[in-house]
């Protein structure tokens, strides 16, 4: 065997041609293709908090002693700070490197080769990512007009190959919750729902009181964006207590490092700081909501997370992307079937939306 292609008849044909979840930009591969210096760019593309993490988590980073040492496998302080935050049983939970891992790892535990898993799109593409590693078949529900949540639909969908059912509240990219009553409805098929509330910081509604009643329920959140983690990776989920212990076992050994196990500890013992910066946000997604309004070729959709969903009435929203990046503001762009020629903005501080609102009105198509 010579060159490279011969190895690629060990490659799992499914990944052949797997299309992988795209990310967003970072600001250090823009060099030479933006129009202001690197560190003046304005990031509205991730729904990271403009804000940042607590004072508490650097101070508390630079005089760890032991980054040497691995973390606890087990999650025991972990799991017991979150069991605080959350107020249900610490054997239900499990940390892992952002909760886009935890989609994973459910997805190892439930999916196999033609297994369905359903999810309600547009959302999130991580569950439609992990399915297909897994070999499973995503079951594409697609939401209304206003992007709610069809229930009957989804009841409908369900048949005995049914392993899991995502559902996103508030929804990425779209901003929208799915109330209680249809994520009840649904929960009352029996069969595994999973409901990511990695934004729920920014919307006070969650469904983790019903964990107890509910034995096919798993909740995620995130510290990414309510408390600022983005760059450390953390998040958890409350699962069935059985469930949780498989994915303990299952789950990749040391996945939470040192760090950002000490970032959620001095997170948790900073909740009113935090928590204040989350009403920032909240504040300043009302003024950024009203001034997306205001832009005539711009429909922008209500939003309960730290970002807002926008279609464009006229022009291309890839040119948009463009020519606002070169001016140093990054935003996401969409442009698939059910996501036409849009964007979704994150909620900044009141100078970023100051800035956004100045070049889409200098870029008008």
């Amino acid at each position: 065997m010579t060159g490279s292609d011969g190895i690629e008849k060990y490659i799992l044909p499914n990944l052949l041609k797997f299309t992988g979840y795209t990310a967003s930009t970072s600001p250090d591969t823009l060099a030479g293709r933006v129009d202001v210096p690197l560190a003046n760019i304005i990031k509205m593309n991730a729904n990271e908090n403009p804000y940042g993490c607590s004072p508490r988590v650097s101070r508390a980073l630079a005089a760890y002693p032991s980054f040497h040492i691995y973390p606890d496998d087990g999650q025991q302080e972990l799991r017991r700070l979150l069991a605080g935050y959350t107020g249900v049983d610490a054997a239900r939970i499990v940390a892992g490197h952002g909760s886009n891992t935890l989609i994973d790892f459910i997805a190892r535990l439930f999916v196999g080769p033609g297994d369905e898993v359903i999810t309600c799109v547009p959302t999130f593409d991580l569950y439609r990512f992990s399915t297909e590693l897994c070999r499973g078949t995503v079951v594409n529900v697609t939401r209304d007009d206003s992007f709610a949540v069809d229930v009957a639909r989804v009841k409908d969908a369900v048949t005995a190959r049914t392993k899991v059912i995502f559902l996103a509240t508030p929804n990425n990219p779209t901003g929208n919750i799915v109330p209680r009553a249809d994520i009840v409805e649904i929960i009352d098929t029996g069969v595994p729902v999973v409901v990511d509330e990695a934004y729920y910081e920014f919307s006070g509604e969650t469904v983790m009181p019903l964990v107890d009643k509910y034995p096919n329920l798993m909740v995620l959140r995130s510290f990414s964006k309510w408390a600022g983690l983005a760059g450390l990776r953390v998040g958890y989920g409350v699962f069935p207590p059985r469930v949780a212990g498989y994915l303990m076992s299952i789950k990749i050994p040391h996945n939470v490092s040192v760090a950002a196990e000490v970032a959620v500890r001095e997170s948790l013992a900073d909740i009113d700081y935090l928590q204040s910066n989350v009403k920032a946000v909240i504040k300043e997604r009302t003024r950024l909501f009203e001034a997306l309004k205001s832009v005539s070729w711009l429909r922008p959709y209500p939003s309960r997370a730290n970002f807002i969903y926008c279609a464009l009435l006229k022009g291309s929203a890839r040119e948009l992307l463009l020519r606002l990046e070169r001016r140093g503001i990054l935003v996401r762009h969409f442009d698939k079937p059910l996501l036409k020629n849009s964007l979704r903005i994150s909620v900044g501080k009141p100078e970023h939306t100051e800035a956004l609102v100045a070049a889409l009105r200098a870029l008008e198509p």
